[in-house]
């Protein structure tokens, strides 16, 4: 495990309205344990007043919606449906814009498009939107011309700019995460249920990509799916439930204090639902079994997912099963590698055999990006195309060899125009960083290095179909 320099007990405030989840058995459990990543708010008045505002908002999501997802994940992990997480390393609220979200769920869309024709299954579409606004960080201050300032732990709790006023952890922020969360929801709602989503429409905008010279010789498979969707058509199948597709949320839940705030009690079956998002995943550097963030998301009845480093051994997944699934409960519980692509055959093998034989099962995702990054010769943290392929490539061959199923692909993508990672069929190289890296964070794909991941595993899929 990564040992963290941010490794304290959780919050010393504590809020008294909790939208009646205060007296869930064990829901504060996770109060009295170390919370690695956890900031420090200094104004307890303000932070007091933040947690009992969000204690008593409206859910961001709804517990049908949560059961829903933990069913498509479940088919996902028997190897009936396939599941493609994409979006930001870290949302901004100055992003939270109607063309960067619309872009977002455009290039997500038309990723799954050739994902399903590939694998011929269902494609669960999940953003990493809508709450993905706190990030860890392997160190707490940031350094730069001698002045030392707090580091950068995400938007929800303090700014980018390195100013004294701006890296400042500041509680008010939780309150506009919400709400921007909210309003990015509600965008995401209307365009996947309002004629965004028509299976044409994001074919069409896919057909624009195969146009590229550099992108041609994905052309066969977009003219596949070509003379599919106008076979369809000519059988009178019925486009307008075609033009809506589900779309679910996701985040990494790092702050607690604003995931205990939006914790609610479903009023059908009594159990505590974490309303901030459908899905919620634990980081590679915050899964110690008997710390803060593991407890706290066993008590929720979310579907969670948890990163998995190359350092992780087999028994490690099995205490993290037991600990977070220890009923077995299909969809429950996703496995995201993040191994790096120099380490997955090696070290995915023995965790997958180990989980395999206890008889559990989890659904298997790859994260391709975040054990391949790098630093480029001219300062920006970056990832190489090829390496991110080459890791997508090794997880399906890892399942082949094993006979277990490859259930999904979580990536760090935009749907705008960046130049943060290098290659890819139109290449990017490290001169285009100057101009048009945007990340506050970590390096992300651009629209046509997704669109060419999603036709690369789509060939790898078609396999398995």
């Amino acid at each position: 495990m990564v040992t963290e320099l941010s490794v304290s007990p959780a919050s010393p405030f504590t809020s008294t309205a909790q939208s009646g989840a205060a007296d869930y058995p064990g829901l504060d459990n996770w109060r009295s344990l170390p919370a690695s990543q956890q900031p420090t708010w200094a104004d307890q008045e303000a932070f007091a007043s933040a947690v009992s505002e969000l204690s008593i908002l409206p859910p961001l999501v709804f517990a049908g919606e949560v059961d829903l997802l933990r069913d498509r994940l479940a088919a996902a992990a028997q190897g009936k449906a396939f599941l493609l997480q994409g979006g930001d390393c870290a949302e901004t609220f100055e992003a939270a814009t109607a063309d960067r979200i619309s872009a977002r769920v455009r290039t997500i869309l038309q990723m799954a498009v050739v994902l399903t024709y590939g694998a011929q299954l269902p494609v669960i579409k999940m953003g990493r939107m809508a709450g993905q606004f706190a990030k860890p960080r392997s160190s707490n201050e940031e350094t730069r011309d001698g002045v030392t300032l707090p580091a950068y732990r995400g938007d929800i709790v303090n700014g980018y700019d390195f100013t004294p006023e701006s890296r400042a952890h500041d509680a008010r922020r939780m309150l506009r995460a919400y709400h921007t969360s909210a309003s990015t929801l509600n965008l995401i709602r209307a365009f996947t249920q309002g004629g965004f989503a028509d299976l044409r429409l994001v074919h069409m905008w896919n057909k624009g990509f195969t146009e590229n010279p550099a992108h041609a010789r994905y052309e066969s498979l977009a003219r596949e799916i070509d003379r599919a969707i106008k076979f369809m058509d000519s059988c009178g199948a019925d486009f307008d439930a075609l033009k809506r597709v589900e779309f679910f949320s996701s985040h990494e839940a790092l702050l607690l204090d604003y995931e205990r705030a939006l914790t609610r009690i479903d009023s059908r079956t009594g159990l505590p639902y974490d309303t901030s998002s459908h899905f919620l995943w634990i980081g590679e550097r915050t899964r110690e079994i008997d710390h803060a963030h593991v407890d706290f998301l066993s008590r929720v009845r979310n579907p969670i997912g948890v990163k998995l480093g190359p350092s992780t051994t087999g028994d490690d997944a099995l205490r993290l099963i037991d600990r977070l699934d220890p009923e077995r409960e299909p969809g429950r519980l996703t496995f995201i590698s993040r191994m790096g692509a120099k380490n997955i055959r090696e070290k995915l093998p023995p965790v997958i055999e180990k989980v395999t034989a206890s008889g559990a099962q989890v659904l298997w995702v790859t994260d391709p990006m975040h054990g391949n990054t790098v630093t480029s010769q001219n300062g920006y943290k970056t990832r190489r195309f090829d390496d991110v392929v080459d890791e997508v490539r090794g997880f399906f061959e890892v399942h082949d060899a094993l006979g277990t199923v490859p259930g999904g692909l979580h990536m760090e993508m935009t749907g705008d125009d960046v130049a943060e990672c290098l290659g890819g069929s139109d290449p990017i190289d490290e001169a285009a960083f100057a101009d048009r890296y945007e990340s506050v964070c970590d390096p992300r794909l651009n629209h046509m290095q997704s669109l060419e991941m999603a036709f690369l595993v789509a060939g790898a899929l078609s396999k398995h179909s």
